[in-house]
């Protein structure tokens, strides 16, 4: 269910602003979709684990937050962002 070591390091790679960027927003959205992604392929097998489920819904929250942040500061920025990710929004 969590993301790889590997797995993240390519997303830090891909979505990062600058060298070394692991703390940016995009960065921080993109594993966030990781994981729910992730967490959205169980939820197809355990129907009634509810206490993962409340953490993917604060986690879903958590990138809901960071979008609006980059959306405030920087509306093509977030517009690219949803783009590369695949979020409807």
């Amino acid at each position: 269910m969590s993301v790889s070591a590997s797995r993240k390091q390519e997303l830090i790679k891909e979505y990062a602003i600058k060298p070394d960027d692991s703390g940016s927003p995009e960065v921080q959205v993109a594993i966030l979709t990781e994981r729910i992604n992730n967490l959205t392929g169980h939820f197809k097998s355990h129907k009634k684990d509810n206490h993962s489920r409340r953490g993917l819904l604060k986690m879903v929250s958590q990138r809901r937050r960071l979008l609006d942040y980059v959306k405030a500061n920087d509306d093509a920025r977030y517009q690219d962002l949803i783009k590369r990710l695949g979020i409807r929004r």
